[in-house]
């Protein structure tokens, strides 16, 4: 069996602390240095996919690190002779920055673009306060950017090619629905539900119903099923039972005599009724006369 990427492990696999022997900033110029180097000779990752850093959460890693100290180093790779570049860690340089540390511990690895391109998507996936859409688009950056198929993506990151396949099919849905994701008023389960919904416009409708009702997901599924797949009308017609041959003949000679459309209804169980229709007083009394005849 092929050895799955540390990635899909977290980023702490990358970086076996005990591998690493504490450099210079001068000697450190590869995966095996861990060195401790000044936060002014850092620059930013280009590649960083995460655009919003909350400032509360920001604070509360600022008094964590003056208590505690930069508990797990950042790593960065060595772009010129004292200038380096953030590969993974910008909210604990950031952070250290606020706390106003001058140095910071960093493991510095050898690596190219496309590589710290995927560890900064890998990194930003595995973050915990992530919503549903900001993880589908790093699966797709991952898939586009870095030429992976769904199975190698799956390899990275520790997923399943069916987990990988619902997050990207979250992109599919309209803005007003994204947006919903990224807000948390509805769930990664609300969405997938959503995703079954061809009609646009009914799309939409159930998407605000679910706001508007606060709906949970096994209410919105079923509201969804009802509009895919809406149930049969039962007639409340009777099957019309075929009249045995006898009956029909029948039928036809008393329409002859009383020169009327004769009708007989009858059951499976044998019970009926015998129709015998008029238009006038006339037709009556002509009625009346033929069953007298008869009658005598």
């Amino acid at each position: 069996m092929a050895k799955k990427s540390p990635l899909g492990k977290g980023l702490g696999a990358l970086i076996n602390n005990s591998q690493f022997e504490k450099k210079t900033v001068e000697e450190a110029t590869s995966t095996s240095a861990v060195a401790e180097i000044d936060i002014s000779k850092i620059d930013l990752n280009p590649f960083q996919p995460r655009v919003d850093f909350n400032e509360e959460s920001l604070e509360e890693l600022k008094s964590s690190i003056l208590e505690h100290g930069v508990v797990q180093p950042i790593t960065v790779r060595k772009i010129s002779t004292d200038k380096f570049q953030l590969i993974s860690g910008e909210r604990r340089l950031r952070a250290s920055k606020l706390a106003g540390l001058k140095k910071i511990i960093a493991f510095v690895r050898e690596t190219n673009d496309q590589e710290m391109l995927e560890i900064a998507l890998i990194e930003n996936i595995q973050r915990e306060d992530l919503n549903a859409i900001e993880i589908a688009i790093s699966y797709q950056r991952l898939i586009d950017e870095c030429k992976l198929t769904q199975d190698n993506l799956g390899d990275r990151v520790g997923k399943n090619r069916s987990t990988i396949s619902n997050y990207l099919r979250l992109l599919k849905l309209p803005a007003e629905i994204q947006s919903g994701l990224q807000k948390k008023t509805i769930s990664m389960g609300h969405a997938k539900a959503l995703i079954n919904i061809e009609d646009k416009e009914k799309r939409i409708e159930i998407f605000e119903k679910i706001i508007a009702n606060k709906l949970s997901v096994r209410d919105a599924e079923k509201i969804i099923r009802e509009f895919s797949f809406p149930a049969k009308k039962v007639s409340t017609r009777k099957t019309k039972t075929k009249l045995p041959e006898e009956y029909i003949s029948f039928k036809n000679k008393l329409s002859d005599v009383f020169k009327s459309n004769i009708s007989i209804k009858r059951s499976n169980a044998g019970k009926g009724s015998l129709t015998i229709p008029f238009t006038s007083d006339e037709e009556f009394k002509k009625i009346q006369n033929l069953l007298s005849k008869i009658s005598k």
